[in-house]
Formats: C-alpha cells, sequence, structure tokens
C-alpha cells in the first residue's frame, strides 16, 4: 500500500462563494476579523466543557455554546514551538521549519527562516492588521523568525519561551524594543506580565476595530510556573486538599531565567491561573460585542499542546488530559488532541459540535478561504470552511503526521481511527511500535500491532514517506 505525501492547493475564492451561498445573512460581511487565542499546556478536560468538574470555566463555556466545539482536533506538536510553527505555516511536524524547541542565547529560540511563509503575512498582504500578543518562540529578537519579520505589525510579550516560565519578568518585548518592568526588580512581584500582556491585546482590537485585523493571542497560562496574584489564589485557597506543595527556583542564576518558582498550594494555583484565562477570554468577547463587531469577527480558542507536569502542576488531580493517555511531551492522545472552540454568530451555527478530525495545520488554508488570502502550495493543512458552515462537503485527511525529537524521538500517525506511535526512533533497539483503534480505545489502552501485521507494514511505509529532511533539526538514528 503506497501513500503520498498531500499537497493542498486551496482556491481561496471558491471557498468565499461557499460562504456566501451557504449562510444567507453572511452574504452581507466581510472578511472576517480573526481573533486566535492560543492557551499554553491548556489539557482537553481543563475547560468545564470539556469535562472539566472540579472547578468552572464559564466564559469558555459560553464560547461553546455561540459556536462550535470540536472534539477531535489535535495540536502541531506536543511541545510549544513546532507546534506554533505549524500553526503559522500550514505544515506538519515533518515538513513544518521549526520542528523542535531549541535555544539561543540569551533570549529566544532557533529562528525560522526569512524564506517560510507565514498565516500573518499572507493575511497582512490581504490588508490586515496584525497583531500578537504572549509568548512568541520562533526566532530570537531581530533574527528572521521575530514575529515583526513573520508578519506582525505588532508584538507585545514574551520572545523567548525560557522566560517565558516566569509570570512577572523583568522585561518584556514591545516589537524591538526592550520594556522594563522596574514594579519586578530583585524579587518585588508588582506586575503580573499576562494581565499588561491582556492590556495590550485588548487595546489592538480597540484600535483596529474599524479596519481587518487579526489578532494572536498566544497567552503563557497556564505554563508551568504556578503564580497568579493573590485575588485569583483567594478565589481557590483551601479548595483542593491536600495541597501540593511544590519547591522550585527561588534564587540564583535560574531566578526568573527559566527556573519555576515554589508553589506550596499548586492546585490552588492551577485553579486560579485557568481561571484568569477564562476571564480574560470573557473580556475579549466582551470587547469585540461593545465594539460592534461580532458578526463579522471570528474567534478561535485552542491549547498548543497536552497538559504539562512541570513546576508542581499534577494534571492526574484534575484529569486534565480528559478520557487520554499521555500529556504534554507524549505523542498519546493526552499529549495532542487539545480542546477547539470557533465562534463567529453571523456564520457557525450556534452550540453545533464536531468530530472533524483536523490539526493546527488547517487553520492556515482554512482563514487564507475566509479571507480569500493566498495559499501556498506545499502545506499539509485542509481548509475547515465546510465543516464551519455545516456542509457535508468536508475533505478528510489522509493521514495526520507527528514527530518529537526529544527523549530518543517518537512518532505517531493517525489514519482514520488507527492511530501508530513509535517511541526511541533514535535508539532503534529500544524503538516500540503500537497500534490502537481510537473508536473502541480512545484511552490507547490496548496495543493491538500483532493483530494488523499489514496496518504495521503500512503505517511503517508512512513513517517514512511523511517527511522531509531538516538541516536544523536532525532526526535520524
Amino acid at each position: 500500500m503506497k501513500f503520498k505525501l498531500r499537497r493542498v492547493i486551496t482556491l481561496a475564492c471558491a471557498g468565499f462563494v461557499l460562504l456566501l451561498t451557504g449562510c444567507g445573512d453572511a452574504g452581507k460581511v466581510k472578511s472576517p476579523n480573526i481573533i486566535f487565542i492560543l492557551a499554553d499546556d491548556l489539557g482537553y478536560g481543563d475547560l468545564s466543557c470539556y469535562g472539566q468538574t472540579k472547578f468552572a470555566t464559564p466564559n469558555i463555556d459560553k464560547l461553546a455554546q455561540q459556536g462550535m466545539l470540536f472534539t477531535q482536533h489535535y495540536s502541531g506538536s506536543t511541545v510549544c514551538a513546532p507546534s506554533r510553527s505549524a500553526l503559522m505555516t500550514g505544515q506538519h511536524t515533518g515538513h513544518t521549519f521549526i520542528r523542535g524547541n531549541k535555544e539561543v542565547r540569551p533570549e529566544g529560540q532557533y529562528p525560522m527562516s526569512a524564506e517560510v511563509v507565514t498565516l500573518a503575512e499572507l493575511l497582512k498582504e490581504k490588508g490586515y492588521a496584525t497583531g500578537a500578543f504572549g509568548k512568541w518562540g520562533l526566532g530570537y529578537p531581530g533574527s528572521e523568525g521575530d514575529a515583526n519579520n513573520q508578519g506582525f505589525d505588532t508584538f507585545f510579550g514574551y520572545n523567548c519561551q525560557r522566560i517565558g516560565h516566569n509570570y512577572y519578568p523583568y522585561f518584556l518585548r514591545d516589537n524591538q524594543d526592550s520594556l522594563v518592568l522596574k514594579a519586578n526588580e530583585g524579587k518585588a512581584a508588582g506586575t503580573y506580565a499576562p494581565q499588561l500582556i491582556h492590556e495590550k491585546t485588548i487595546e489592538f482590537i480597540e484600535t483596529h476595530h474599524d479596519e481587518p485585523f487579526f489578532c494572536y493571542v498566544p497567552t503563557i497560562i497556564p505554563h508551568a510556573e504556578l503564580q497568579v496574584p493573590e485575588e485569583y489564589m483567594d478565589l481557590y485557597r483551601g479548595k483542593f486538599e491536600p495541597e501540593h506543595n511544590y519547591k522550585g527556583v527561588d534564587d540564583g542564576p535560574a531566578y526568573r531565567n527559566g527556573g519555576y518558582g515554589s508553589q506550596p498550594e499548586s492546585h490552588a494555583a492551577f485553579a486560579a491561573m485557568v481561571h484568569l484565562l477564562d476571564e480574560q477570554v470573557g473580556d475579549i468577547v466582551n470587547k469585540v460585542n461593545e465594539l460592534g463587531i461580532a458578526d463579522n469577527t471570528l474567534i478561535i480558542f485552542t491549547s498548543d499542546n497536552g497538559p504539562h507536569k512541570e513546576g508542581g502542576a499534577q494534571p492526574d488531580y484534575f484529569n486534565s488530559n480528559g478520557p487520554f493517555r499521555g500529556c504534554k511531551r507524549d505523542l498519546y492522545e493526552g499529549g495532542i488532541r487539545v480542546p477547539l472552540i470557533a465562534s463567529w454568530p453571523s456564520v457557525i451555527k450556534e452550540g453545533s459540535q464536531t468530530e472533524h478530525i483536523s490539526a493546527f495545520w488547517d487553520w492556515l488554508p482554512t482563514l487564507t478561504e475566509l479571507t480569500q488570502a493566498n495559499t501556498p502550495q506545499h502545506i499539509d493543512g485542509i481548509s475547515m470552511v465546510p465543516t464551519l458552515l455545516g456542509k457535508d462537503s468536508q475533505q478528510q485527511h489522509e493521514y495526520l503526521y507527528w514527530e518529537f525529537h526529544e527523549l530518543n524521538g517518537r512518532q505517531a500517525i493517525r489514519m482514520g481511527n488507527w492511530k501508530c506511535v513509535k517511541y526511541n526512533v533514535l535508539a532503534p533497539e529500544k524503538a516500540t511500535l503500537e497500534l490502537f483503534d481510537l473508536e473502541s480505545d480512545p484511552g490507547e489502552e490496548n496495543n493491538i500491532a500483532s493483530l494488523f501485521p499489514e496496518i504495521i507494514k503500512d503505517m511503517q511505509e508512512l513513517f517514512k514517506e511523511a517527511r522531509t529532511v531538516s538541516e536544523a533539526f536532525i532526526f535520524k538514528p
């Protein structure tokens, strides 16, 4: 059984015709404003609309009630940078430029090439105002991969993922300037960065509400350091006993430079952080309504990968990965299946839900189709416009592919309901190959590889064919 890599060429004008003819009043709507909210390490089960019972996320739940909830959506990777690269380029980790987390000291990560075409660049070409607010991680300041050099007119937040480990940093990036946060000097904790970043997000929406805009919000909540202002801690303190006391980095060279601070009330802190995230989503929705642009604004909410176990977090306590196995850095479902909500009041059916199998790399062709922007040829994504419009004409993926370069290397493929996971890719003598039927076994508890040798043979071929060689991110034994 021979597979070829899918190459999708989306005809944007055809998608826009579908939009106009399939949605009644939507025919009067211009290309939408786009607000893309990307949570950091939020698990599939961390939202009450996806089953969380220990705390509630009413604003995000309301967003789901007003739009469409996806049950089979996947992140670009199981860690930060490659997941974001897949989102920005429309390519999975076998093709996208950034395929792993790679540090560049003193600040930033290995940069995207200037030749990479990003979603922001494509929308900017169509006249969209583009802004990113939160964590970037795709190129150190001033590099080819810097957000300002990859299509964003405005960037405010953390360029560097390592510095983004801390919520009371000494500085943030305001485009090419370094904004020193004097209230955080020494060990002071006067400026909680996610709140300042949120203020800039709202300001951007206000400033550009009368023109098409793309507002990308890669928040750092609820990433590993469990820190939140006292007013939010007070809401949850004492509600999740026995508490978990995490002893972290409170001094020395790693303090506020990658090390996670101590947190004696880790359970309360995590719930409080998700509460703040939910509140900020509510603020964004309220601002869009206040400005009178809700009917022409597509709001997307998702997460960059599964829940983490760092900085004192205990995903098992909160059932953060829902019914799935694994968490961040795993290629089992818990590491890569993520919540996804899309709301567009004039277009997407209220209270709808879909089981369409999709991934981060689908967003580029989806959004370029909706905005009539150019869609690059060599991408792995498939437009989800038919799904968003409730149509039956949705094209399906032949397969989805992931690779992960840490922990001896990992690969995974989903093809229909078959899921194949290969661990220890870079140590062949230890390599394991597992096969699961996600329809009957979504928790990936029963490895049935020995029962289906032909499927395993096909998957092994796909593991080779699904990727191209990267000179920067070597992935071979």
